[in-house]
């Protein structure tokens, strides 16, 4: 989030970025955009555009839950797989959870989605749902109502799963990857810049900054 000034008042402003990791395990930026408002009809336009740009295929597209936002992608890529990012997923399953207990609650949910298979993962949620569900029902709750967009990247093996929620465990169980890792830097470039005249002077740093921290993105993916 930035902000820009319009009519001499300072408004928030958000701009989004992507990021890809291509066949060599290499990340990349793939665009910055601003938009009044995140939808799926947004996400429809920037996905069409990474495809007219020579974006031929997509993977597999690790997204937040924002509804509609999956079947944006699979209009344009009809052969992605679409998979929910397990960062959110924790993060908004901690957001139920009282301060003291949130370490515990992460730690169980680790076990779901670094599970062996399918079928253990699915174990593993009923447990943790016969643990926690008296006191926070709706984290199992939600986990099965998005249960068909966690489990895709299942398939593949134990290196490319970690490639996709790529985990760095931080106190309280919180995780971050990829793309949290950018916005962090993003938002160290910000931080001290107050507010910009508009949206163009606000990208153009953005866009400058990353030029640099994309430059320290030598080494590929572990393994």
């Amino acid at each position: 989030m930035v902000k820009t000034r319009e009519a001499g008042s300072a408004a928030n402003r958000a701009i989004y970025l992507a990021i890809g990791v291509n066949t060599e395990g290499q990340k990349e930026v793939l665009g910055l955009w601003t938009a009044p408002t995140e939808g799926a009809k947004f996400w429809l336009s920037v996905v069409t555009e990474l495809k007219n740009r020579g974006f031929e295929d997509i993977l597999m597209a690790c997204v937040d839950g924002l509804k509609g936002f999956p079947e944006a992608i699979e209009a344009v890529y009809p052969d992605a797989e679409v998979q929910l990012c397990i960062v959110h997923m924790v993060r908004n399953s901690l957001n139920f959870v009282s301060w003291k207990q949130r370490k515990e609650v992460a730690a169980d949910l680790r076990v779901v989605y670094t599970a062996a298979t399918v079928d253990e993962a699915s174990v593993a949620l009923d447990s943790f749902a016969l643990k926690w569900d008296p006191q926070y029902p709706q984290i199992a709750k939600s986990w099965r109502a998005h249960w068909a967009r966690v489990i895709p990247f299942f398939v593949y093996a134990p290196e490319i799963r970690k490639a996709v929620y790529a985990p760095k465990e931080v106190p309280l169980g919180d995780t971050t990857n990829a793309i949290e890792s950018v916005n962090f830097s993003c938002r160290k470039l910000i931080k001290a810049r107050g507010s910009f005249p508009n949206d163009e002077a606000a990208i153009k740093l953005l866009y400058l900054g990353l030029r640099n921290i994309s430059q320290r993105w030598t080494m590929p993916i572990h393994h």
